[in-house]
C-alpha cells in the first residue's frame, strides 16, 4: 500500500529543485518553522517514525502446524477410533499429531522482525530550528518544513533537502551500497538521478561522516527513503522453499492414494468377505495410520536441525530450519559487492610516480605487505620518488588507524584510512611533521593542503586530492632523475585513465618547499606552482577466499551475480577480479536499463548478464523476482537495509553477521558469523548433503509405511486377520523409523557433492530409482510380515503372540534396512563403512532396547496388545532381516552395472 502526505507537504522530486524553491513550496524558510505551526503539521503528517506491523498471536502460530492434508486424515482417523470406543488408538493418535506440531512450532524459529531492525536505524534526537533558535527535540517530532543542521558523527533524522554544506560527507553505504561517503552540496540534480547521485539530499537513517550542513525536512516517517524500504519489505511476499514445495506437492498424492485405498477396503470387504462394518471401519484406519508417514515431519525437522548445528560450526547461523537446505538446491547466487564480495576496506593497490609503477600487497586496514617496483621489494631511504608521495599521503592526513580487539579499525575517512595504512606498511613516521595550519577537504575544491615542518628542518605545502584538480595547480613534476621537470600533462592522464578503467580511485599528491614562516595557509599559496608527485590507485578490495568460492560455485553449476548500488567502472573491475566475466569482455548492467527494462525484458537481461551496477533496492528486488520467474532458486546476499527487501524475497536470504545492519540480518535466512563469502559456498554445500540425508531418511522411513499398508490391504482382500493393530503400526511408525532415521542425519556428504549441477527446481523428491526402491523394499517386507503372521497362527499360537511376531519382524527387517539406506547405490558390505557413522550404531543399540521393553514390560503389553517372545521368534526374524539385507545389495549391485550413476545425481 503506498502512503500519502498531505499535497500541501508533497513535493516529488525535492534533489531536482533549488533549496529555495523547496523552502517556498514547503511554506517554511531558513530560519524553520513555529513552534505552533511545527505542532500543526504534527497533527496532519504523523509522528517521524516507521509503522509497527502486526504480527501473528502465539496460538496462530502453533495451530498452523495443523495445516496438512495428512495430519487432518489422522484427526479424522483419531475422531473415528473415537467414535468406535477404541480411546487407546484415539490418544496415540492425537498425541503423534500434537507432538508433531509442537516441534515445528519449537523449530519454526523467531518471527521475522526486520521491519523492527529498519526502526533501529532511526535518530532519537535532531537538532532542529524552532521559532528562530536551534534547540534539540526528539526526532519522532520533526515534521516536512522543519530546518535541521547536521554535524560529523550524527544519524540523519527524517529526508532533508540540503540548504548548506560545509565539507559535508555521509557515509551511505547502508541505503545506496557506495563503499565511501558521499559528498554533499546544495545542488539540484536530474529529477532522474537514483538515490546515490542525489548530492543535495541527505536520507534518513545514515550516517555523517564529515562536516556540518543545514537541511529542510522534506520527508518524515513512512514517507522517506528508509520508510519506502520498510515498506517493500512489508509488502514482499515470501516463497516456499523447493523441499516444502516438494513434500507439500508428495503429500496431496500420498493423501489420495491412501483415501483411494481404504475406501477401496471397505467395498472389497464389504461385498467379497461379508465383514463387520465396525471391524472394517477399523482396519480401514489401521491401513491409513499405517500408511501415513506421520513420522516424517520429525525426521525432515531432525535432519535439518542437525545440519543447522553444523553449519553453526563453520559461522553459518540458520534463522530458518528451512534455509539451509535450500541452499543446497540454488542455482544462483546474487551478492552485493560492497562488504560481501568486498572488505569494505579501502586499500591503496598501485603507486604511480616517474620512476614507475609500484604493487602494494596487503588488503583492507591491517598494515602488512610490502610496496614492489618491477617485483622487487622497494626500501623506503633508497626511494626518493616513493618517499615524497607517501610524505604527503600520510602528512596531508587526518584519519588514524589502530588495532583494537584483534581488528584494526580506521577512524576518520575510508579513503584517508588507506593512505594511512599505506604509510604504516612503509614505516612512514609522519608524527615528526608538525602542522602549522590546513585547508580542509571540500566538495568544491576536492583537495586537502597542510603546511608542516619537516624533521631535517625546512616547510612543505602538502596537497593530494583529486588528479585533474591538482595538475591544474602544478607547472612542474618530479623527473625520473629525482630532479624537477616541466609537468608531462599528457602522460599523466594516460594513467590516471588506466588506473581508472581498473575501477580503482585516483588520488594525486602534489608539494613544494616554502620560505615563508608565517603559520597561516590559504588557497592563494596553492595557486603557486607545486610539484606533481604521483598518482596512487585505491579500491575496496576482493575478499581472496571469496574468489575461490566463486569458482567453486561455479563448479558446482551455480551463477554468481553481482548486484551493487556502485559505479559500473568499480563494479566491473571488481567482477573480472572476482572471475565473474571472461576476458574483460564482462558486461555491466545499469539501474537506469533495469528501469527501463520491461518484466519480460528482465528476466533475459537477468539470465544472461553478471553484474548489475547503480542499482536501488526495487531493482533488486526486480531482478531476483525475475530470476525466480526463470524457475531459478535464489540466494541473495548483501549486508545493508537496502538489500533487505531483495533478501526476504529471495529463495534464501543471506546477511553478514558484523557489518551487516540489523533490517539486513532480521530479513534473512541465513547470518555469516565472519562476513565471508566463502561460508556461503561452505553452506551451500552443507545444504546439498542435507539434502542427500533427507533422501535417504525419505528412502528408509516409506518402505516401512509402505510395508504395513501392504500388510493390512492384503489381509483385507485376503479376508485374513490383521495383523497388526493401529497403535502397534503408530509404534513401528514413530519410535522406530524415527530412531533409525534419524541416524542418517549425520551422514558425511557423498563424494564429489560439490562437482555435480544443482538439483533441477521443480523436479519431485521421489524420483523412478527411488520409487522402485520403495515398491521392492515396501514388498519385501510387507510379504515377509504377513508370511511370518500367518505361519504363527498356523502353529497354534495365540494371536496377540503371533502380532508381536509381526511387529518384531518389521522391525529387525528395518535395523537390516537401515545399513542398505545408509549408501543409495555404493555397497554396504564394507568393514571399513561400517563404523563410519556411530549414530547409526547408537539408533541401533537404543531400538533394541526400545523393542525389549515393548515385548516384555507388562505395561506396554497392555498399551500395545503385545506378549513376551521366545528365542526362536527372535532368531527367525533376525533370519529375515538378513534375507532382506542381502536381496536389496543385490539389487543395488544391479543398479550399479546396469546405470554406474548415483539416484542423487539423477534428480
Amino acid at each position: 500500500m503506498t502512503l500519502a502526505k498531505p499535497d500541501s507537504l508533497l513535493i516529488d522530486t525535492p534533489h531536482a529543485l533549488p533549496a529555495d524553491e523547496v523552502l517556498r513550496q514547503l511554506h517554511s524558510d531558513p530560519e524553520g518553522l513555529s513552534l505552533d505551526e511545527a505542532q500543526r503539521r504534527l497533527v496532519q503528517v504523523g509522528p517521524n517514525r516507521l509503522p509497527t506491523p502486526a504480527k501473528d498471536g502465539l496460538l496462530k502460530r502453533f495451530f498452523k502446524h495443523f495445516h496438512d492434508i495428512l495430519i487432518y486424515i489422522l484427526i479424522a482417523a483419531a475422531g473415528i477410533t473415537a467414535l468406535l470406543g477404541h480411546w487407546i488408538d484415539t490418544g496415540v493418535i492425537l498425541g503423534v499429531v500434537i507432538i508433531n506440531a509442537i516441534i515445528g512450532f519449537i523449530q519454526e524459529g523467531k518471527a521475522e522482525d526486520a521491519l523492527e531492525g529498519i526502526r533501529k536505524m532511526l535518530s532519537q534526537n535532531a537538532q532542529a530550528r524552532r521559532n528562530g533558535q536551534w534547540v534539540e527535540i526528539q526526532a519522532d517530532s520533526l515534521v516536512p518544513g522543519d530546518v535541521v543542521r547536521l554535524r560529523s558523527g550524527d544519524r540523519v533524522p527524517a529526508d532533508l533537502r540540503l540548504i548548506e554544506t560545509i565539507n559535508l560527507r555521509i557515509e551511505e553505504s547502508a541505503l545506496t551500497g557506495e563503499s565511501v561517503p558521499a559528498d554533499k552540496n546544495a545542488d539540484p540534480v536530474e529529477a532522474g538521478a537514483g538515490v546515490g547521485d542525489r548530492f543535495g539530499m541527505a536520507f534518513s537513517g545514515t550516517m555523517v561522516a564529515a562536516g556540518r550542513g543545514v537541511g529542510v525536512v522534506t520527508s518524515t516517517g513512512p514517507h522517506t527513503e528508509l520508510g519506502r524500504i520498510n515498506r517493500m519489505i512489508a509488502e514482499v511476499q515470501t516463497l516456499q522453499t523447493p523441499l516444502t514445495r516438494e513434500m507439500a506437492e508428495f503429500g496431496k498424492i500420498l493423501s489420495l492414494v491412501i483415501v483411494a485405498l481404504a475406501i477401496l477396503m471397505l467395498v472389497i470387504g464389504l461385498t467379497l468377505h461379508d465383514f463387520p462394518l465396525a471391524q472394517l471401519i477399523l482396519a480401514a484406519i489401521s491401513f491409513a495410520v499405517a500408511a501415513i508417514p506421520e513420522g516424517l515431519p520429525a525426521i525432515l525437522t531432525i535432519t535439518l536441525a542437525l545440519g543447522v548445528q553444523r553449519m553453526a560450526q563453520r559461522n553459518a547461523i540458520t534463522r530458518k530450519l528451512t534455509a539451509i537446505e535450500t541452499l543446497g538446491s540454488v542455482t544462483v547466487v546474487c551478492s552485493d559487492k560492497t562488504g560481501t564480495l568486498t572488505q569494505n576496506e579501502m586499500t591503496v593497490r598501485h603507486i604511480v610516480t616517474r620512476s614507475g609503477d609500484y604493487a602494494v600487497e596487503g588488503t583492507g586496514y591491517r598494515p602488512q605487505g610490502q610496496v614492489t617496483l618491477k617485483g622487487i621489494p622497494v626500501q623506503l631511504a633508497q626511494d626518493a620518488h616513493l618517499r615524497a608521495v607517501l610524505e604527503v599521503a600520510a602528512v596531508a592526513n587526518d584519519t588514524e588507524v589502530a588495532e583494537k580487539d584483534g581488528q584494526w579499525r580506521v577512524t576518520g575517512e575510508p579513503t584517508e584510512g588507506a593512505l594511512r595504512t599505506l604509510a604504516l606498511k612503509m614505516n612512514f613516521d609522519a608524527s615528526a611533521h608538525e602542522r602549522h595550519d590546513s585547508i580542509p577537504f571540500e566538495s568544491a575544491n576536492k583537495f586537502m593542503a597542510t603546511l608542516n615542518s619537516r624533521p631535517a628542518g625546512g616547510r612543505a605545502i602538502l596537497l593530494k586530492g583529486a588528479p585533474d584538480r591538482l595538475l591544474d595547480r602544478c607547472m612542474h613534476e618530479l623527473g625520473a632523475d629525482g630532479q624537477t621537470a616541466p609537468l608531462n600533462r599528457r602522460f599523466w592522464e594516460e594513467r590516471i585513465d588506466a588506473l581508472s578503467a581498473q575501477g580503482l580511485r585516483v588520488l594525486a599528491a602534489a608539494a613544494r618547499e616554502t620560505h615563508d614562516q608565517k603559520n597561516a595557509l590559504s588557497l592563494g599559496d596553492l595557486e603557486e606552482d607545486m610539484i606533481f608527485l604521483g598518482l596512487m590507485g585505491i579500491i575496496d578490495p576482493p575478499r581472496p577466499e571469496a574468489i575461490a568460492a566463486i569458482q567453486s560455485c561455479h563448479g558446482a553449476g551455480i551463477r554468481v551475480k553481482m548486484i551493487t548500488g556502485d559505479h559500473a567502472g568499480t563494479a566491473r573491475a571488481i567482477g573480472l577480479e572476482m572471475g565473474l566475466g571472461k576476458g574483460g569482455t564482462l558486461k555491466v548492467i545499469s539501474g537506469a536499463e533495469i528501469e527501463a527494462a520491461s518484466d519480460e525484458e528482465l528476466q533475459q537481461i537477468a539470465q544472461d548478464c553478471d553484474i548489475f551496477a547503480r542499482t536501488s533496492p526495487e531493482h533488486k528486488l526486480r531482478l531476483v523476482k525475475a530470476l525466480q520467474a526463470r524457475g531459478e532458486v535464489v540466494a541473495m546476499t548483501g549486508d545493508g537495509v537496502n538489500d533487505a527487501p531483495a533478501l526476504k524475497r529471495a529463495d534464501v536470504g543471506v546477511a553478514m553477521g558484523i557489518k551487516g545492519t540489523e533490517a539486513t540480518k532480521e530479513a534473512a535466512d541465513v547470518v555469516l558469523a565472519d562476513d565471508n563469502f566463502s561460508s556461503i559456498e561452505r553452506a551451500i554445500e552443507e545444504g546439498r548433503t542435507i539434502y542427500d540425508n533427507l533422501k535417504k531418511a525419505i528412502l528408509f522411513s516409506l518402505p516401512t509405511n509402505g510395508a504395513q499398508g501392504l500388510v493390512m490391504l492384503a489381509a483385507v482382500v485376503f479376508g485374513l486377520t490383521l495383523p497388526l493393530t493401529p497403535v502397534q503400526i503408530l509404534w513401528v511408525n514413530m519410535v522406530v523409523a524415527v530412531t533409525l532415521a534419524l541416524a542418517l542425519g549425520f551422514e558425511p556428504a557423498e563424494p564429489g557433492v560439490m562437482q555435480r549441477p544443482p538439483r533441477k527446481p521443480g523436479g519431485s523428491i521421489m524420483d523412478r530409482a527411488m520409487l522402485l526402491r520403495l515398491l521392492m523394499v515396501s514388498l519385501l517386507i510387507g510379504a515377509a510380515t504377513i508370511a511370518i503372521f500367518e505361519f504363527e497362527l498356523a502353529q497354534g499360537v495365540p494371536e496377540d503372540v503371533a502380532r508381536t511376531m509381526a511387529v518384531t519382524t518389521l522391525v529387525i527387517a528395518q535395523t537390516f534396512y537401515l545399513f542398505n539406506a545408509r549408501f543409495l547405490t555404493e555397497s554396504s558390505l564394507r568393514m571399513d563403512l561400517l563404523l563410519t557413522n556411530r549414530a547409526a550404531l547408537i539408533a541401533v543399540g537404543l531400538l533394541v532396547l526400545l523393542q525389549l521393553g515393548f515385548v516384555y514390560l507388562p505395561f506396554m503389553n497392555l498399551w500395545f496388545g503385545t506378549t513376551a517372545l521366545a528365542l526362536h521368534h527372535w532368531l527367525l526374524a533376525l533370519g529375515i532381516g538378513m534375507v532382506v539385507f542381502l536381496l536389496i545389495e543385490a539389487e543395488k549391485a544391479w543398479t550399479r552395472h546396469r546405470h554406474a550413476a548415483s539416484p542423487l545425481k539423477a534428480s
